[in-house]
């Protein structure tokens, strides 16, 4: 059996097998690399021959995981933070709103996440694939907010006829922008502020 060379630095021990092993670590410095690169360069500035000599691989390991540099952002996208995880019922609709905010804040103030997340959205203009990339985390996070606002109208607090679509855009969007882009403080006073007035929307949301 012929023996072949595992990812990696070409210094790594051979291997019997019939094809290249897909080693966890050379993987996860990768993917480092990459976000690293992103974070430094703008995904238009983004070489991923760099990307395998930062992470201290060659070429071929990287390209035996992703073709190109658009499937590579599309696979590793989950890791900055556009998984919104499900969210647990508080009692009332500004408490659950509070809980969400306070998990977006999480994310935004990591800074290269920010980078990256600014990044992302002026170049879907340029690269649709990206957009097409996105869509499954954007509707998986409509999909639990959908959730937050049943158990509003279960608790009577907000109409039936609540503007769904409106409500997904109001909770996530002015804290991106005040924390993304103006780089504005969010302590927690800021968040059950923006809570209260969220949830106001949400009440006047529904059609007269």
């Amino acid at each position: 059996m012929e023996h072949k060379r595992s990812d990696g630095n070409p210094k790594a021990a051979r291997v019997l097998s019939g094809a290249a092993v897909m080693r966890a670590d050379v993987t996860n410095a990768l993917t480092r690399s990459f976000f690293e690169e992103w974070a430094r360069t703008g995904y238009a500035g983004l070489s991923l021959e760099r990307v395998a000599r930062t992470a201290g691989v060659g070429k071929a390991a990287l390209y035996r995981r992703w073709p190109d540099k658009v499937s590579m952002a599309s696979d590793l996208l989950s890791h900055v933070g556009l998984t919104m995880t499900d969210v647990e019922e508080h009692g009332s609709l500004e408490a659950d709103l509070q809980a969400v905010l306070l998990a977006i804040r999480r994310v935004l103030r990591h800074p290269k996440v920010r980078r990256i997340l600014t990044d992302l959205h002026g170049e879907i203009e340029r690269t649709p694939a990206l957009e097409m990339a996105i869509r499954p985390f954007q509707r998986a996070r409509r999909e639990r907010i959908n959730g937050l606002i049943n158990r509003a109208i279960k608790r009577r607090e907000v109409s039936p006829l609540v503007d769904r679509e409106m409500a997904a855009d109001l909770i996530a969007a002015p804290l991106y922008w005040r924390i993304a882009v103006l780089g504005g403080r969010s302590d927690r006073a800021y968040i059950k502020r923006l809570a209260l007035v969220t949830g106001a929307a949400l009440r006047a949301s529904a059609p007269s």
